[in-house]
């Protein structure tokens, strides 16, 4: 079973940055790997993904230039790097992995989570104003 484990999370003043840091128990070549927030009482919201071979990659409006992801095959990690953080960036935040497959003529949201199979168990991460 593909295990994800988050690091990497904290507090850190608004206009702050951090990288997070998802380990995967096994090679992704193949695969995409997405970075989720929740706040309570709100529905998970994909952020970013990485189809990894092709090193394509997808960010969602809110995080948009702020946010970069990136992967090391070698360590089978992959990093989301936050700069410029805002109180609203407030979250647990999870990364998933899932199949990655586009098939031609068929759009692919690879920020839904329904596109992954497996996930991590969150790291919180809170921004101070």
């Amino acid at each position: 079973e593909v295990q994800l484990v988050e690091s990497g999370g904290g507090l850190v003043q608004a206009g702050g940055s951090l990288r997070l840091s998802c380990a995967v128990s096994v090679s992704f070549d193949d695969d995409a790997i997405g970075w989720f927030r929740q706040v309570p009482g709100k529905e998970r919201e994909g952020i970013s993904a990485i189809r990894v071979r092709p090193g394509v990659t997808y960010y969602a409006d809110s995080v948009k230039g702020r946010f970069t992801i990136s992967s090391d095959n070698a360590k089978r990690t992959v990093y989301l790097h936050m700069t410029s953080l805002k109180p609203e960036d407030t979250a647990v935040y999870y990364c998933a992995a899932g199949p990655g497959l586009v098939l031609d003529g068929v759009y692919t949201d690879f920020l839904n989570r329904d596109e992954y199979d497996y996930w991590g168990q969150g790291t919180q991460v809170t921004v101070s104003a």
